[in-house]
């Protein structure tokens, strides 16, 4: 998955993508996998963010005895998903939620939400499906309905959020979920051009923030519209929240010696991440005690040195992986 499209191109896999740091995300979490069993035998693998399928369907074919759960809050990527793993039907399940469903998916496929899996893996952000679709309204270099939402069957949609929200609501997730340093300016220029007509196009927001974003910033700071678009698609799928809700429950899942990694494409969710995992690495016994208090040591044992980052040869095989941002802990204990 992807935070942008400075970059986007077509990597002619038959599906229209190459999944981003594959290889890394076997290293990481192919020993949890390997020790369930034989191939993989008797493991669980869950894909929180299955997109069109390509992590799922490498770990099928090189691990024939683990089981797949996909959760996917697109419908359209669902379907193509099953389609691309239908020879490993008898080792998959898909469930329509979003990541932060993942104990209710795992309840529905008949497994405990508590210890019943060795490897999860969330690739967060817009898919390249999405993006390349230009009638979802993702990216800002076509023009097409401000819809933005990962499900298309329910929610608002971004251009919900410009016709109703309030300066100060605007100016917030503008702020706050795009790191735009003209946040307040945009929001004030959004309330008077939807007073003449309500935004439907994402032109038509483009348009504005050409006008509205200083030609000095627009030269050096990228693409003007891009910080305001990620802004609202945060907004409009909750994001930051479902990822804040859906780490407790996957940690949850992962059984002892269980993996987990996350692929994060803006500092935002990479800052939820390692929030969320910090505290579970740490000791809550008090210092300077010469033992650890049973129940008290570390939930969590962090793999990666900080975030890692895709390397050059990954970025020019596959250039929607330069913003990647990877985490990943395994579990050893349970507190």
């Amino acid at each position: 998955m992807v935070d942008g499209e400075d970059d986007a191109t077509d990597t002619g896999d038959g599906f229209g993508h190459v999944p981003v740091l594959l290889d890394r995300a076997v290293e990481l979490l192919g020993p949890a996998i390997e020790a369930a069993g034989p191939g993989g035998s008797g493991a669980v693998y869950v894909d929180a963010t299955l997109g069109l399928g390509g992590h799922s369907e490498h770990f099928l074919r090189s691990f024939p005895g683990l089981r797949s759960v996909g959760l996917d809050r697109d419908p359209d990527a669902l379907d193509i998903a099953r389609g691309r793993l239908a020879e490993f039907s008898d080792r998959t399940d898909f469930v329509h939620t979003r990541y932060d469903g993942i104990a209710d998916a795992l309840d529905q496929v008949g497994l405990d939400r508590v210890g019943s899996v060795h490897a999860i893996l969330f690739d967060l952000g817009v898919s390249s499906m999405q993006l390349d679709e230009a009638d979802r309204g993702f990216a800002y270099s076509k023009d097409a309905p401000l819809d933005m939402r990962m499900d298309p069957t329910s929610g608002i949609t971004a251009a919900d959020v410009l016709n109703t929200y309030g300066h100060g609501d605007l100016a917030r997730i503008l702020s706050t979920y795009g790191e735009e340093r003209f946040a307040g300016k945009i929001a004030s220029e959004i309330l008077r051009a939807r007073e003449k007509s309500p935004f439907r196009n994402s032109g038509e927001l483009v348009e504005l923030l050409y006008r509205t974003i200083p030609a000095a910033s627009r030269r050096t700071g990228g693409h003007p519209a891009k910080r305001t678009f990620q802004a609202l698609r945060v907004e409009v799928n909750s994001e930051l929240d479902s990822l804040r809700a859906a780490i407790p429950a996957a940690l949850d899942s992962l059984a002892i010696g269980g993996r987990v990694v996350f692929m994060s494409y803006q500092s935002l969710e990479d800052r939820v991440v390692k929030q969320e995992l910090t505290p579970r690495s740490k000791s809550r016994s008090p210092e300077g005690l010469p033992v650890e208090l049973p129940g008290m040591g570390p939930e969590l044992r962090i793999l990666t040195r900080g975030a890692e980052r895709a390397s050059d040869d990954e970025i020019d095989k596959n250039p929607r992986s330069a913003p990647v941002r990877l985490r990943a802990a395994e579990r050893i204990a349970r507190r």
